[in-house]
């Protein structure tokens, strides 16, 4: 006789098919095996073997077969390996999406709207009296020759400065971002893995800047002994390796890839787990992974200041508790009058997205 096997409510999975329910795993486990098919469906199996994932009618197989009936993975003609296809790179964006920051429509327009009135490129309803300084695009010229008509008659039609309107224009911020991404060795050491968070925090920006803000840029820059800029499509295959923090070389490129944008307005996030400890001069690098070593330290200041003359806001996303890491990056953050978040890794996408949408300067200790 069978029996009956209880487990825990979960009123997402309610009414989802096997297919569904199987790949919502399969796609948290890509994250984790940096986009590699054949090892997230070898720990599928033996997650199957542990907590019965499939039944009689719906094995394992049936899903591996309809991954590819719907192109989730393709396979190598000449290794016969398993790989994921582009719509499932994109489909891991969503779901990070919406997994961080909810489910989003996406923008006709794609611009930040701000409560401030402006030069921008949407008309606003009101109209004000002309002041000094008022720019002469901004004039209203219906409204104001009908108050010239009215203040002086038609036959001693006069326009004066008091007949003029202005009406307004609504400001829409288009930004340019740039999101580093630590992958020096320490974002997995001590038996916690913070680059997995941080790719999907990745992976979730991305998608949202592409669906809802579509005019903006969003750049990605990865650093360990060097600074590398990859694309949107290579997040998932992000690793750690056997590197050290050279953060002086991500904030140089991100301020290179920063001045080619033509956007008025430009942010770099960090997201990073510990002190730098690289440099690289000439052909050498320079280490210390012992402590808070001077010669780096003064060049990331360095680079702080610049950026705030360039106005360049930094805002640090501190995935690390020990205070004197924390005493450096108040120092970092006060030289270049940005943001700093420390944040727990549960935490990390909330406090990320609600800087980017919000815009306002805080400090969170």
């Amino acid at each position: 006789m069978k029996g009956y096997r209880f487990s825990k409510f979960d009123p997402d999975a309610q009414g989802k098919p096997p297919f569904d329910r199987l790949l919502d795993i399969f796609l948290q486990l890509l994250t984790h095996t940096s986009g590699d098919a054949t090892e997230a469906l070898d720990w599928m199996n033996q997650l199957d073997r542990k907590y019965q994932l499939t039944d009689d009618s719906y094995g394992m197989g049936d899903f591996i077969e309809e991954l590819r009936e719907r192109g989730y993975l393709k396979e190598d003609p000449q290794t016969g390996a398993l790989n994921i296809s582009p719509k499932t790179e994109q489909t891991i964006r969503q779901r990070s999406l919406e997994e961080i920051f909810g489910k989003l429509k996406k923008s006709t327009r794609g611009d930040h709207q701000t409560f401030k009135p402006g030069a921008g490129d949407e008309q606003n309803p009101e109209t004000r009296p002309f002041r000094f300084g008022d720019a002469l695009e901004q004039i209203d010229f219906v409204s104001s020759i009908r108050n010239a008509q009215i203040q002086h008659g038609i036959e001693g039609f006069r326009m004066q400065e008091d007949d003029l309107e202005i009406r307004e224009t609504d400001f829409k911020a288009q930004t340019s971002t740039v999101l580093m991404i630590d992958i020096s060795h320490s974002m997995i050491l001590y038996g916690e893995d913070r680059i997995t968070p941080a790719k999907k925090v990745a992976m979730a920006l991305s998608e949202l800047i592409r669906t809802k803000y579509p005019k903006d840029t969003l750049d990605i820059v990865t650093f360990g002994n060097d600074a590398t800029q990859i694309e949107m499509k290579d997040i998932p295959y992000l690793q750690v390796g056997p590197f050290h923090t050279n953060t002086v070389a991500g904030l140089e490129m991100a301020m290179d890839i920063l001045r080619r944008r033509k956007n008025p307005n430009k942010q770099i996030f960090m997201i990073t787990d510990g002190k730098p400890t690289c440099l690289k001069i000439g052909g050498k690098y320079y280490k210390n992974a012992f402590g808070l070593d001077r010669k780096i330290t003064a060049r990331c200041l360095n680079l702080a200041a610049q950026c705030r003359k360039l106005k360049i806001p930094i805002t640090t996303f501190m995935i690390a508790s020990d205070p004197y890491l924390q005493r450096f990056v108040n120092e970092f953050t006060e030289t270049n009058q940005g943001r700093a978040f420390y944040a727990t890794l549960d935490r990390l996408g909330s406090f990320l997205f609600t800087d980017f949408e919000n815009g306002k300067r805080r400090n969170v200790y």
